[in-house]
């Protein structure tokens, strides 16, 4: 590990709390948030269990908390029994919930079908009895690879219904992508669509998992169950695929939950590592279900007419989190949106919440600098032609947004009254870790601000000694908490090796360097890794590497990344081809066809947006290409580094000119 991490500006700006919204908040004034933290650190068992018994429905009491035996490899409530669907669904029939609209979903040509609790809750039962009809049972992993639909939450909902583990693989994924992750996880049901709409255009994907089962090892695959979206020719194989409306047909309402074992895994969702194969993060039904509830209450101080919406897909954390599981368990009605926010205009986000009259706004540092982009050189498309009044609460999650789009969005999409909340947390940690809460935090934009009651942030050195104010370091959490990855899927080596290096004395290593200001507020820095943040999605440097060196005319290639007004952070790749340095013409075909393969191999957020040849990379004498020396390169800054330790120092003005 290296500790390469540059100091933050000082952020002066500061927003104390809306008073209406610090009265009747859930955690209100900084006294209360506090209290609670004082109460966490004084008996964190005593905390997290009394927030377990409140907030869920058990069928089996547990009476262990937190089970440290084999730590890393930590349990939560592990002797306790429960389901969570049962706890998104079942536990609000008995209530006035129970006829309230679940989820508001709006397609890419904008119609809109709403689902109360009573119906999705059936709608779920005869899915789920469809699947086990099938013979499907507990304990198997389903590949869910669908479109942003209620179809993708009942699937998700089915799953978790029976015990069955789910992986759900984002619609913009290659086959490629999707057959490493079916092969991973041994899955024996795959859940997909004919075809997605976005921007629009239908993308295929029943195609695309033909596709990936035809590359062989998938012969744990017994079923595919498709979604009929568009009515798109799709080719068909008896006895194997069947469509979802038909398993689901003459199915009862009414299918009994399955209780699993507070530890039982609830869903396993792959991310890019620093190395080429993606890591499969499995989290446990029990704690992940827990602190997705607390934070949708305290964090979005969720009330009972809020009309939450999350722009997230279901493919990523976030659309776990924060649209199947949080705030259904929560019993909030929400928006699911199919589309893009460009589509048909960039005025889409801004109209759909003056029609849904959205009171909480969830979306990511890429939507809002694209869509101030677009606002102020398309004034018609601007928030404020749009009546935004409904809104209490905007939030920011993906990446650290920076301190001029969080002041754009506070003014124009927020009017000035609604607090930006600036969420830090990972696939890994289940939910939101350090985030500014709506009846407490004052503000300070870029700043995600400080950690959540029970969560023992920190940053240290690399000999693991916590570091003084101002000074970068690595983010570490002390200490485990309910929602924290379990294990990496099929390899706890790497789980151990990845999170818990022993120089770091048993702290959970978060990959993100951070520093804290005078105020004890922390200020999330970058990576510490060579995995770089797309538009809020994690890609692997190695993952990219790998495919372009894939390619036929490819030697040899170095990705990093570089800062991207739009998209956080842009895919930088330096190659050296098996032929002579082309030029011109030529150089601009080769990189459009390089990034053309990205796209296939991996899928189109990894393609890079610049790609640079060379006769050969910057390596020291042991071989080692110098990335740290193609950051600099990529941003077009002069090199001042020490050189001397390169084989072939005259290679950097080479790729300093090349483009």
């Amino acid at each position: 590990m290296s500790n390469e991490i540059e100091s933050v500006l000082i952020e002066n700006r500061v927003f104390p709390p809306f008073e209406n919204l610090v009265q009747g908040a859930a955690i209100s004034g900084m006294d209360g948030y506090r209290a609670l933290c004082e109460q966490a650190d004084k008996n964190p068992d005593e905390f997290w269990a009394s927030l377990a018994r409140e907030n869920l429905n058990w069928t089996k009491p547990f009476s262990t908390v937190l089970d440290e035996s084999e730590a890393p490899f930590y349990r939560w409530f592990g002797d306790g029994e429960l389901n969570v669907s049962a706890n998104c669904l079942d536990k609000h029939l008995d209530t006035p919930t129970a006829d309230k609209t679940a989820l508001i979903f709006e397609s890419d040509d904008g119609k809109v079908t709403k689902i109360t609790y009573r119906q999705l809750h059936a709608r779920v039962c005869e899915f789920a009895n469809g699947i086990k009809a099938l013979g499907h049972k507990t304990g198997e992993r389903a590949i869910i690879y669908m479109p942003m639909s209620i179809e993708a939450v009942v699937a998700m909902q089915a799953c978790a219904r029976l015990g069955i583990i789910h992986s759900v693989v984002f619609g913009g994924f290659s086959s490629k992508s999707l057959h490493e992750r079916t092969l991973d996880v041994g899955a024996t049901l795959i859940i997909t669509a004919d075809e997605q709409v976005r921007g629009g255009k239908t993308i295929p994907l029943k195609s695309a998992v033909d596709e990936a089962l035809g590359m062989g090892g998938c012969e744990a695959v017994n079923h595919v169950i498709v979604y009929k979206r568009t009515g798109g020719q799709v080719a068909w194989q008896e006895g194997r695929d069947l469509w979802m409306h038909d398993v689901a047909a003459n199915q009862s309402g009414d299918c009994t939950p399955v209780a699993v074992n507070a530890e039982h895994p609830l869903f396993i969702l792959y991310t890019s590592g620093s190395t080429g194969k993606p890591k499969g993060v499995q989290h446990a039904s029990a704690g992940f279900l827990l602190w997705a509830l607390m934070t949708v209450k305290w964090t979005f101080d969720a009330k009972d007419s809020d009309v939450f919406w999350c722009t997230a897909d279901v493919g990523w954390v976030t659309g776990h989190t924060y649209i199947t599981y949080g705030p259904l368990a929560a019993g909030l009605t929400q928006v699911v949106f199919e589309g893009v926010p460009t589509y048909p205009d960039a005025g889409r986000f801004w109209e759909m919440i003056q029609r849904h009259k959205v009171t909480v706004f969830y979306t990511a540092p890429t939507a809002i600098r694209s869509l101030t982009k677009a606002a102020e050189s398309s004034p018609d498309h601007h928030p404020r032609k749009y009546d935004m009044s409904s809104l209490r609460i905007i939030g920011s999650v993906g990446e650290p947004i920076n301190p001029e789009a969080w002041m754009w969005y506070f003014k124009n999409v927020g009017g000035e009254r609604c607090p930006v909340l600036d969420t830090w947390w990972q696939t890994e940690t289940g939910a939101h870790m350090i985030t500014p809460l709506p009846g407490a935090t004052p503000l300070k934009p870029g700043s995600c601000t400080l950690p959540l009651p029970g969560i023992a942030a920190a940053i240290v050195d690399e000999a693991g000694e916590e570091v003084g104010r101002g000074k970068g370091g690595f983010l570490v959490i002390k200490r485990p908490w309910p929602a924290m990855i379990r294990t990496i899927w099929g390899d706890p080596e790497r789980f151990k090796k990845s999170y818990f290096p022993p120089e770091l004395k048993g702290h959970y290593l978060a990959g993100d360097g951070a520093q804290r200001d005078q105020d004890d507020y922390f200020w999330i820095m970058g990576r510490i890794d060579d995995v770089l943040n797309v538009s809020g999605h994690r890609l692997g440097t190695m993952e990219v590497e790998s495919a372009l060196v894939s390619h036929e005319l490819v030697a040899e290639a170095a990705v990093v990344g570089r800062p991207d007004a739009t998209t956080g952070e842009a895919v930088v790749a330096f190659v050296v081809l098996k032929q002579a340095l082309p030029e011109g013409e030529e150089a601009a075909d080769i990189a459009r066809l390089l990034r053309a393969w990205v796209a296939k191999e991996i899928g189109p957020i990894a393609k890079p947006k610049d790609i640079r040849f060379g006769e050969n990379l910057p390596k020291t004498r042991s071989g080692k290409i110098m990335r740290r020396l193609l950051r600099v390169v990529a941003k077009g800054e002069a090199v001042t580094q020490d050189v001397s330790t390169l084989e072939n120092p005259a290679i950097l003005d080479q790729l300093s000119q090349a483009h």
